[in-house]
């Protein structure tokens, strides 16, 4: 076939599928490209179908378009599979992660990717990941896979674990994204910035971050961070999401480290025991953490929704500009041999070598015709590896609870996690696992609460 066919599985998150279809249509190669959309609810599936209908149409792409509530159908004959959706959805499933951890004393920020609100969501998520993987096996084998959902690496470790076979990369903006910010923060036009960027997923960090002089040299911007920080000239509040977080933990991170965190701070003050405690209101005032912040954005989410999808039927074109995810680049240097350069997430195999080789690690990766290929970083400071090994510990033992059907495993996934373990008792850890599993019972594997 002369374009490529795409399908997207969850393709009721409309304006995330609008993000990175729009960015598919801006490319010359891919105009003609197959659509597949998928998702289980019939309504968003409508709605996501002919947003992006008048999409292409706008865009000047003269593909085709098709939609399915059959999985293994909208996959058959794809080149790539795009995976985008939340098992539970914020109601009910997400609003329990909240509610049941706050009855313990467990505050959250996101709780989507580490700690306990992190843990339930991958029992609910891998499971039907592997249901793709199946599928993907069946009807298109050499697909590649490109998958934005969360907690990314903990699916993204279970797959490669047991489906090797399939082509795979687990995507995220929080490295682009982060460099964006920086360069707000200090006034550069972010294209200066040059950076190599290594760890795992939401806690990797820039090990070198520079920008381009007059002369076409490059000078580092890390002294210039410490003294905007140090003056108040930054952080900046942040253009792109609501300004309920102003990045003061990633500063001061970036103060005690020596080198800058990739995910925000609202996120990262999560992943650590030093910000969120019980009967420390001091320690939220002072880092400025957003509890809770996760729900709130949904239910705005939802709203804007609504008056989008308004806009969107009375405008007589649907225009975006690109965006900074990486999916289209990956389908274009693929599908044409144009040469990329992008950050994923994918098996470590001595990439980063101070860093356990089983785990999974986001790194550099050139994309060509070849697919995906990692770069190898070598040996990042011990005491960053160290950091990513308390998030890694969570990571591997959740992932082997599902693949070994252990359930003792994800108590002590629960009881290794370093913000969990600041803020609870071993007996309330327990408690609080228990009480989840019981409530996500209608979204677990069966083996869980058997």
């Amino acid at each position: 076939m002369s374009s490529p066919k795409i399908t997207f599985i969850g393709a009721g998150s409309t304006v995330f599928v609008k993000n990175i279809l729009g960015d598919v249509f801006h490319k010359p190669a891919l105009k003609e490209a197959r659509i597949a959309l998928m998702d289980i609810d019939p309504v968003r599936l409508e709605e996501s179908h002919f947003v992006i209908e008048k999409l292409m149409k706008s865009q000047g792409a003269n593909g085709t378009i098709e939609s399915y509530t059959d999985q293994k159908e909208a996959l058959r004959d794809a080149d790539f599979v795009v995976v985008a959706f939340q098992i539970g959805g914020y109601e009910p499933c997400t609003v329990t992660d909240f509610e049941v951890c706050k009855k313990y004393g467990l505050e959250q920020t996101i709780a989507d990717t580490l700690g306990v609100g992190g843990i339930m969501r991958a029992l609910r998520t891998i499971p039907h990941l592997w249901k793709i993987c199946d599928d993907m096996l069946e009807v298109c084998p050499n697909a590649t896979m490109l998958n934005y959902v969360n907690p990314m690496a903990m699916n993204s470790w279970a797959m490669f674990e047991k489906y090797p076979q399939i082509k795979q990369v687990g995507l995220c903006h929080s490295v682009q994204g982060t460099a964006e910010e920086l360069a707000h923060d200090l006034d550069l036009d972010h294209h200066d910035l040059r950076y190599i960027c290594a760890g795992i997923n939401h806690m990797a960090f820039y090990l070198s971050l520079e920008k381009r002089l007059p002369d076409g040299s490059y000078q580092s911007i890390y002294p210039d961070l410490h003294e905007a920080y140090a003056s108040g000239r930054a952080p900046k509040p942040r253009m792109d999401n609501n300004l309920r977080c102003n990045n003061i933990v990633r500063y001061e991170m970036l103060k005690k480290l020596g080198y800058f965190v990739t995910e925000s701070s609202e996120h990262f003050a999560e992943y650590t025991p030093y910000f969120i405690k019980p009967n420390r209101p001091d320690l939220i005032e002072r880092y400025k953490v957003p509890l809770d912040e996760y729900p709130k954005r949904c239910v705005e989410q939802v709203e804007k929704w609504k008056s989008d999808l308004q806009e969107f039927k009375q405008a007589e074109k649907i225009c975006v500009a690109e965006s900074r995810e990486y999916a289209s680049s990956i389908i274009n240097s693929i599908w044409t041999g144009q040469p990329s350069v992008i950050y994923g997430n994918v098996k470590n195999d001595q990439l980063i070598e101070n860093l356990p080789s089983d785990c999974c690690v986001e790194v550099a990766c050139l994309v060509d015709a070849n697919g995906i290929q990692p770069t190898h970083v070598g040996k990042i400071p011990n005491h960053l590896a160290a950091l990513m090994q308390t998030n890694i510990n969570v990571q591997r033992l959740t992932t082997e609870a599902l693949i070994t059907e252990n359930r003792d495993r994800i108590y002590h996934a629960a009881m290794l996690d370093p913000h969990t373990a600041a803020a609870l008792g071993l007996e309330e850890i327990y408690a609080l696992v228990d009480e989840l599993l019981v409530a996500h019972k209608d979204w677990l594997p069966n083996w869980i609460n058997q």
